[in-house]
């Protein structure tokens, strides 16, 4: 039995439509916070149950009979070691014998404001005694396609990356890549570094939207309080706001940059192009 939390999330659901061409699907469990949003996956024969980080009452009945377990990283920024770690502690009490970790790439040296709930995260898994294995993902580059839309009605693709590489990938590869470890044997204790085959800076990505658009498309590079201020004028929280552009500036130094291409070698298949990502994004606007 697997279980994929978060599994109505973009990241999570993906995985589970992984896991269900190899699986049988009484054998998935989607752990999710609202089952409501989960009948599609309820109907394919997914085995569906609360399972709400917040609300720890609800995670070991979610996890009963569970073999492995793939804990997506939650989206709330500053709660998640504690959600993280109430996750870890209803695994070791179900008997869960292997939990996969989505974390951070690069995370032993990474600068982002987002390393440090990973960080304890890993920590907690390496001091519960339940076996583990990390996936410490780059960036999926569908952050970047969401700034296409305004991005071209703006002329400019805002950032604050400098000339900082970046080695993202679909998030559809990531999802492939955590079903290919949770159906592999001899995965405790493994680490890891993911990130795609391309790297770019946000000025060559900003010049790929120009040149498929036909619009002129360019990059303006910002100092990090003008760019949370953009962000949060555009409507993202303030929390939110912060962390990307963090996160830009961590990328001008090289943190989500990686090149040991482990990603498309468990993959067995080249990572996708963030070209390819661009044009899909275009064709649905």
């Amino acid at each position: 039995m697997i279980a994929v939390t978060g599994a109505t999330g973009q990241l999570g659901r993906l995985v589970v439509e992984e896991l269900l061409k190899n699986t049988p699907a009484n054998e998935i469990v989607a752990a999710v916070r609202n089952p409501a949003k989960a009948e599609d996956l309820n109907a394919l024969g997914v085995d569906v149950r609360q399972a709400d980080y917040s609300k720890p009452e609800t995670l070991k009945t979610a996890f009963s009979g569970v073999d492995k377990l793939l804990l997506i990283s939650s989206s709330e920024v500053g709660q998640r070691t504690a959600q993280h770690q109430a996750v870890i502690d209803a695994a070791k009490q179900a008997g869960v014998k292997l939990i996969a970790y989505t974390s951070l790439l690069n995370l032993d040296s990474s600068p982002l404001l987002l390393a440090k709930e990973h960080r304890d995260t890993e920590a907690a898994l390496k001091s519960s005694g339940v076996p583990y294995v990390l996936l410490r993902n780059g960036w999926y580059t569908e952050n970047y396609a969401a700034s296409i839309a305004p991005s071209l009605a703006h002329n400019a693709f805002i950032g604050s990356a400098s000339d900082g590489r970046i080695s993202s990938a679909p998030r559809a590869d990531y999802a492939r890549a955590a079903a290919k470890v949770l159906l592999s044997e001899a995965q405790e204790g493994k680490i890891y570094e993911l990130a795609g085959d391309q790297s770019y800076t946000l000025a060559e990505f900003a010049a790929e939207i120009a040149r498929q658009s036909g619009k002129e498309v360019n990059y303006v590079n910002l100092p990090q309080a003008d760019f949370a201020a953009a962000l949060k004028g555009a409507g993202l929280p303030e929390g939110l706001a912060d962390v990307l552009a963090d996160s830009d500036i961590g990328a001008s130094q090289g943190a989500l940059y990686n090149d040991s291409q482990t990603l498309s070698r468990l993959l067995g298949h080249a990572t996708g192009a963030y070209q390819d990502v661009i044009a899909k994004s275009l064709n649905a606007l």
